[in-house]
């Protein structure tokens, strides 16, 4: 009796996937079979999670939309967070060297240099890399998009909204090498603008508070530059800045979104999707080698008009 149950449960579950088959599922929907259409696979390794970062990936996975891949059809997308963790990335980097990918998309130094550093065949497209060049992130399987923000621009908006402002303080994570390339550009551009620069170092989120506390009191401005330690904390810099009434410039729309005072700089999403494009035409069968690295094109200015009316700017419509 047992055999012949085990016998009859076997052929129903066998009868169900015949009966459920995609061609006859199609017959009966009149939709086109999916199984026939060519699905391409890409892998994602993002260095951590904020707002910044989030933003571009949007514009990523919008770009890649807008060229014709949809998830659940003719796309699958095996996206992996490192937390923070220099640790993780390496991981994702193995995990996906182990993958049959079409493409690998590191957003971010770090995450860019993992993947580029164990995958040696699959191309990679990174994004928010500072300066690929000092990362060493170059190559005839590698290509993406520099994030790299305008820091005398951004300087001399600070200067024109804050004319009485003379000390400069930045903070940022001495083992961000992006961060680190800003923090030498802000050297040399506040000395060839007549200002002043304090500066802090820090290794980790937990260590912002104290270097802000140590900053905030030396200084007119704020300046905060592109660096995810500090990108993930944006909020607690903002609530202390704010009690001792020391402005923020940014480096992007989201820190002024956030509470900075201002920003003249590239859109988080617009680099996204300028990677975004990038991933379209690997994916169409252009080789990673015919297309050439970029910075993102184009930068705006965008004014906090509640912070701006703290400080007494005036701010045109």
């Amino acid at each position: 009796m047992k055999r012949v149950l085990s016998l009859l449960m076997t052929m129903m579950v066998v009868g169900a996937f015949v009966g459920c088959s995609p061609k006859e599922a199609d017959s009966e929907t009149g939709s086109q079979d999916l199984s026939e259409q060519v699905v391409k696979r890409i892998g994602v390794s993002q260095l951590v999670e904020h707002p910044s970062l989030d933003a571009i990936r949007k514009g990523m996975d919008q770009a890649i939309l807008d060229g014709g891949y949809l998830v659940g059809e003719n796309l699958e997308v095996d996206y992996l967070n490192s937390q923070g963790s220099i640790e993780n990335t390496n991981a994702i980097a193995n995990e996906f060297a182990s993958k049959d990918l079409d493409v690998i998309i590191g957003i971010t130094t770090p995450s860019a240099q993992a993947l580029f550093n164990k995958i040696k065949e699959t191309p990679i497209v990174y994004s928010a890399v500072t300066d690929p060049k000092s990362a060493g992130l170059e190559g005839d399987y590698i290509t993406g998009i520099s994030d790299m923000t305008p820091v005398e621009d951004q300087l001399k908006l600070m200067q024109e909204l804050l004319p009485e402002a003379k000390t400069v303080g930045m903070i940022y994570n001495s083992g961000e090498l992006n961060s680190e390339i800003q923090v030498n550009i802000a050297k040399e551009v506040t000395e060839e603008l007549g200002l002043d620069l304090v500066v802090s170092g820090i290794t980790n989120s937990n260590e912002v508070s104290l270097a802000l506390n140590t900053v905030l009191d030396k200084v007119d401005v704020l300046y905060v530059q592109k660096d995810n330690t500090i990108a993930s904390a944006f909020a607690v810099v903002v609530k202390m800045a704010d009690d001792k009434n020391i402005p923020i410039i940014g480096a992007v729309k989201d820190f002024v979104d956030q509470g900075a005072l201002a920003t003249q700089g590239p859109s988080e999403f617009e680099i996204g999707y300028q990677t975004g494009q990038m991933v379209v035409k690997i994916l169409n069968g252009e080789s990673v080698k015919d297309i050439p690295a970029a910075v993102v094109a184009g930068t705006k200015r965008d004014i906090n008009p509640a912070v701006a009316a703290k400080y007494g700017i005036t701010t045109e419509e």
